[in-house]
């Protein structure tokens, strides 16, 4: 029986997310997925669509939603693969009861913030020029995987690289697991 594992959207959703269908080619074989597009996870409505304006939605109440909608809809142990707000709304959830096996953040926004992590495997991954990610002391402090990737910036998670790298990644502790 596959594994469960939720895919939590960028702040863009599936507007802007072709990207995402590549991380399910390599990882719907495996593993059975939920993908959650944040932006209605957080039910949020936003007349002009600007990096700008949807960050301020969710900083204004759109992650606390989406959490709670979040905490609702699953109640069963699972893995979460996240992405850059996703990745601090899965964070969030996971502070807040949500049973996770694993997650793999890449890029999370705003986790710098805070001062304890989900009780679970954590591994986070952030391009080297992403302007968010955390200090290294936050790091230290946080005890957690986190893996810098060199010459890549926030969105390093729509880059096919990258994309296979952290697949082949979660695809071997499956897999191995299983053995």
């Amino acid at each position: 029986m596959a594994e469960k594992l939720l895919v939590l959207s960028d702040m863009w959703g599936i507007k802007k997310g072709l990207w995402i269908t590549s991380y399910f080619g390599y990882l719907q074989q495996y593993y059975n997925i939920e993908f959650y597009d944040i932006q209605q996870l957080a039910n949020l409505d936003i007349p002009v669509m600007t990096e700008e304006n949807i960050h301020q939605s969710f900083v204004e109440g759109g992650i606390d939603t989406a959490v709670a909608h979040l905490l609702k809809k699953e109640t069963k142990p699972c893995h979460v693969l996240a992405f850059s707000m996703g990745g601090t709304i899965a964070w969030k959830a996971g502070l807040n009861g949500l049973p996770m096996k694993s997650l793999t953040a890449i890029s999370p926004t705003r986790i710098r913030f805070e001062n304890e992590a989900p009780n679970c495997e954590i591994n986070l991954i952030y391009g080297e020029c992403d302007k968010f990610k955390p200090s290294m002391k936050w790091f230290k402090t946080m005890d957690v995987d986190f893996k810098i990737v060199s010459s890549f910036g926030h969105e390093l998670y729509s880059d096919e690289k990258i994309i296979g790298e952290v697949c082949v990644k979660m695809l071997q502790k499956i897999t191995q697991k299983a053995v």
